[in-house]
């Protein structure tokens, strides 16, 4: 089987952020295509669903991250701009339809470019049955 380059995976949000991550307040925007010929930026269509890409910046809870940046971009395809579910700073929230695209960036490592189709907020977690 071959895996063709911006191949995108489906993965569920405990396998993303298995402790939640948080809104970064104001952080939604619509993502930019740079054009090299004509030297100018346009709004980003996603290439596979002809959506327009909008973008947020999300704070990963994982303690495992102690002293490392938390910070990571979520691109959300949609036809309108999404909203922060709940206008809250900081809100913790959740993606629908999380999608993983893994890359090798131009240092030779290994990175990884999130999508979604949409956002809200997160659901309380499971009470563990004691």
């Amino acid at each position: 089987m071959a895996l063709r380059n911006g191949s995108r995976f489906t993965v569920s949000m405990p396998q993303v952020f298995p402790h939640g991550c948080h809104l970064m307040p104001d952080s939604i925007s619509e993502a930019q295509d740079y054009d090299e010929n004509t030297k100018t930026r346009n709004p980003a269509i996603d290439k596979l669903t002809g959506k327009r890409v909008f973008q947020c910046r999300v704070a990963d809870m994982d303690p495992e991250l102690e002293g490392r940046s938390r910070e990571t971009v979520v691109k959300i395809l949609a036809d309108r701009p999404p909203s922060p579910p709940t206008g809250t700073p900081f809100e913790l929230v959740e993606f629908d339809n999380l999608q993983v695209t893994p890359y090798v960036t131009d240092k030779g490592r290994m990175a990884y470019s999130l999508r979604a189709t949409g956002i809200k907020p997160a659901r309380p977690a499971a009470k563990d049955a004691a």
